[in-house]
């Protein structure tokens, strides 16, 4: 390692004579002499060496694919459908709209290009203006306990497909072992009763379907504080989707990127087949009529926005670090603000999309059952292992449809978790350095991480398990979380490293100024709406509740509040700490910190052209009184 402490660097075999200049002083290729680029790189025994040995994308496109299978995960098949329905069906595209544009695109696309200009993960990137260096932290939180809890889902989804091939399929009949005297069976009793036009009323906690689910998939206990044993069913699926995860990223994003064209765009075939299948049914139109009715009365209702932006926030995976991951292996000049168009039209796109299967099936269900659609549509998990498999059930061939669901399910959450699980991999590498990178480091590393969140996950898939997920997922990645964190990254960029000064850096990166309401975005409203929506989650908090029914004891809700607020906590926390251990008056302290540590290679761009050719990207590094640079030899 040779640190440099003077601008005059000793040359020797191992050491790297680096010309700096600062961030704003960056305005693009500068021409350097031959013996000046010499000096940017040096030939080892072990290859070319420089600042930072980053990878890049091999191409184009898997940045694109890669950010699309990220961000497109469960929430655009489940909640946005049920949310449609639940907030005035089509009316609710006017708040969705509105939040989309006026906050969630501007701050995606904040996250992507900041990644790209820095060639950092989430917690370096944040170097740009230290004070807010604890937006990189709280980031980086979410994302480890995100990985714990969502990849859960996958071990759900995994054990129904392999249920699938059952005939008949195990959910639609009682008399099993699990099932309760009062276990009506979906393919028989459910059906309408011609003479009277009258439903064989089903409860949802006396179905086969929910039994199934309840208590022979998960084996649910009564209670948190009842764990049971494991089930071990789940528990080798849960190991059998990681081992997929680790395989999947352990070589880094060149592998990443390409298992993701199959993750992320064969579920757009399997989702074409059930929309087809499913507007073909008897029913079907009833069902999207009921999705995309609008009843504009319930725009007056403050809880219908506050659902429209949280899910824009959702389903753009705002707040978790990982776009800033994938932007910063960017090439320096991609059309990062382009990419983000593209990729926000796919995604809002596909929530429409998904709604169409899911509620053209669950009008055929209504029909057949005689029973109002509401009753049969549900919310999250229940509407993705309950009244999805119910309604193919009563369809011909169900196995087919079935297994088609699941898998489709698998894709779409496997791409997200593997994407998720690369993110925080890049921020801890960016902070230990370039050893991490190299094999076999990096593949030992993935291996400890995948096996860490596999431990904890098995706390999951116990008797008591489905208690355990929904804390997870109800504190540690909530809407408060990402609505927090989206708020101090528009602060931190628009009004202390400077919005205009960005937009200066992103033209320089793209060779345009973006549209001009991005900016405008940062600068007022996507703080307003995002600190609006904090604000009123927090009136509005109400404890969790399972079903709506079991209460959580005191002490499982202070564990989840703890999640919480493990991520909220770390940018005032870190920002305080900042402000006390620096010297000087609170302005010199405050000037300081909000002064960038970070500043670009001029010269650096004379070796982007070979640097292409061997994966490396522009990087920052750090002022030359201060920079640390490796160079294993």
């Amino acid at each position: 390692m040779t640190i440099f402490g003077a601008n005059d660097v000793g040359q020797n075999d191992n050491e790297v004579n680096y010309h700096s200049s600062h961030v704003d002083d960056y305005n693009g290729p500068k021409e350097t002499n031959p013996n000046q680029t010499n000096s940017l790189i040096k030939q080892t025994k072990l290859g070319t060496i420089g600042p930072s040995k980053r990878e890049q994308w091999k191409s184009d496109w898997d940045f694109v694919i890669s950010c699309v299978g990220y961000a497109v995960g469960l929430g655009n098949i489940w909640r946005f459908p049920y949310l449609c329905y639940k907030n005035g069906g089509g009316a609710f595209f006017i708040p969705y709209i509105i939040s989309l544009i006026g906050a969630g695109v501007p701050v995606f696309f904040l996250e992507v290009a900041i990644g790209q200009y820095t060639s950092r993960g989430c917690i370096e990137v944040w170097r740009i203006c230290p004070l807010f260096q604890g937006i990189g932290y709280a980031s980086t939180v979410i994302n480890f306990l995100c990985n714990n809890y969502y990849i859960v889902i996958l071990a759900w989804a995994l054990y129904y497909l392999a249920q699938s091939f059952y005939d008949p399929l195990p959910w639609t009949t009682c008399g099993n072992d699990w099932n309760l005297p009062s276990c009506v069976p979906v393919s028989a009793n459910s059906l309408c009763n011609s003479s009277n036009n009258t439903a064989a009323a089903i409860d949802k906690t006396s179905s086969s379907v929910n039994e199934y689910f309840s208590k022979k998939a998960l084996g649910i206990s009564d209670s948190i504080e009842e764990a049971g044993d494991i089930k071990w069913e789940l528990a080798l699926c849960l190991l059998a989707v990681w081992i997929l995860c680790y395989f999947c990223i352990f070589q880094g994003v060149r592998l990443t990127g390409k298992v993701v064209y199959f993750t992320a765009l064969f579920p757009y075939v399997i989702l074409t087949i059930l929309v087809v299948r499913g507007v073909t049914l008897e029913g079907a139109a009833d069902g999207l009529i009921y999705y995309l009715r609008p009843n504009f009365t319930k725009l007056s209702e403050s809880q219908v926005w506050i659902d429209a932006g949280t899910q824009v926030f959702y389903s753009y995976a705002v707040g978790l670090g990982c776009m800033t991951a994938m932007g910063s292996y960017n090439r320096y000049h991609r059309n990062c603000y382009r990419d983000c168009v593209v990729i926000a039209s796919i995604n809002s796109m596909t929530s429409v999309y998904g709604g169409f299967a899911i509620f053209s099936v669950l009008g055929h269900m209504a029909h057949v059952q005689c029973v109002p659609i509401d009753e049969v549509a549900d919310k999250g998990p229940g509407l993705a292992f309950v009244a999805y498999p119910m309604a193919v059930s009563l369809m011909p061939v169900p196995q087919l449809w079935a297994a088609l669901f699941f898998f489709m399910i698998l894709l779409v959450g496997l791409d997200s978790q593997f994407v998720g699980v690369e993110g925080f991999i890049t921020a801890i590498s960016d902070i230990v350095g370039n050893k991490l990178r190299r094999s076999p480091n990096k593949q030992i590393f993935v291996a400890i991480l995948c096996s860490i969140h596999y431990i904890v996950g098995l706390s999951m898939v116990t008797r008591g398990g489905m208690y355990v997920f929904q804390i997870f997922d109800y504190y540690s990645a909530s809407g408060m979380c990402l609505l927090s964190v989206a708020f101090f990254e528009c602060v931190a960029i628009a009004w202390c490293y400077g919005g205009t000064r960005f937009y200066d850096n992103i033209a320089d990166m793209i060779g345009h100024r973006p549209f001009p309401w991005i900016m405008w975005a940062w600068y007022g409203i996507a703080p307003i709406v995002t600190l609006g929506m904090f604000l009123f989650m927090v009136i509005q908090y109400e404890p969790l509740k399972y079903n709506n029914v079991y209460e959580y004891p005191p002490w499982a809700i202070g564990f989840g509040l703890c999640l919480a607020l493990s991520s909220m906590v770390c940018i005032p926390a870190t920002a305080v700490y900042k402000l006390i251990t620096n010297k000087g008056t609170f302005k010199q302290r405050y000037n300081k910190l909000v002064t960038p540590t970070l500043n670009r290679l001029a010269d650096w761009e004379s070796k982007r052209y070979q640097g292409d050719a061997v994966g490396e990207s522009v990087d920052l590094v750090e002022p030359i009184n201060c920079a640390t640079v490796e160079a294993d030899v």
